[in-house]
């Protein structure tokens, strides 16, 4: 196959893919900053199933909706375009690796922030706002407009996501980076799933907030462990430092 640069150098440029990394765990804390006002609060444990779940928004004001989908639309955009620093990574050794997993980041970048952030969002307000028109029809036209508007961009989110997330575990676990195969751990499944054990501490307010951030925690975990474990993977540190200094 031939390489395909997408307007990434050729050759490997540590001090781009570092700046990539930074930009993308920046990226990763403003979409956590929006999930935590989303997800910050208690539910009520009087009731069940998703109607649990969405009890816990009915305090939220209009003001952290907004600026929760804000935050996670820009947030989660700036993680999508810095992906490219892993498949430049692993495009270095794989092209086969690397054309799968940038087609897990043109489906991430399509669908997380417009197909599935904003429009949970949506679903939220909606649910919050119909509640104050009609408590007893507000739980059954909010899973009606969730089905409609946000499954189906949610299915293809989660295609391409295992997409994405299966091809950087499998190139990093195969050694076929310059990273050590160990750093196959640095991938956002590791920092989700080690979230989502929060789940098992019970109703909190904290819980609640990161466990509803545990894309964002995933996108951090993996670009803050791949900034820090780089030192092993760059052998000509002279290299480094030189185009550090451009």
């Amino acid at each position: 196959m031939k390489y395909n640069d997408i307007g990434i150098d050729s050759s490997l440029n540590w001090n781009r893919i570092r700046k990539l990394f930074i930009i993308g765990l920046l990226g990763g804390c403003m979409t956590f900053v929006g999930d935590w006002l989303l997800g910050y609060g208690v539910y009520d444990e009087s009731l069940s199933g998703l109607e649990k779940k969405l009890s816990q928004y009915l305090a939220l004001s209009d003001g952290k909706l907004f600026w929760s989908a804000f935050l996670g639309l820009i947030g989660i955009s700036l993680e999508g375009l810095c992906y490219f620093g892993i498949y430049r990574l692993i495009a270095n050794k794989s092209m086969k690796h690397a054309h799968v997993f940038r087609s897990g980041v043109f489906g991430y970048m399509l669908f997380a922030a417009c197909g599935v952030h904003v429009p949970c969002l949506s679903t939220v307000f909606f649910y919050k706002h119909m509640m104050l028109v009609s408590s007893d029809a507000a739980y059954d036209l909010t899973l009606k407009f969730g089905v409609c508007f946000l499954l189906p961009a949610m299915i293809l989110f989660l295609i391409f996501f295992f997409v994405m997330s299966t091809a950087q575990i499998s190139a990093f676990a195969k050694g076929l980076t310059p990273y050590p195969k160990w750093c196959w751990i640095f991938s956002m499944p590791v920092g989700m799933a080690t979230t989502m054990l929060l789940k098992f501490t019970g109703n909190h307010a904290v819980t609640n907030g990161l466990t509803a951030a545990w894309i964002s925690i995933g996108n951090i975990w993996m670009f803050g462990g791949l900034l820090l474990t780089m030192q092993y993977a760059v052998h000509d540190k002279k290299s480094i430092e030189e185009q550090t200094d451009e």
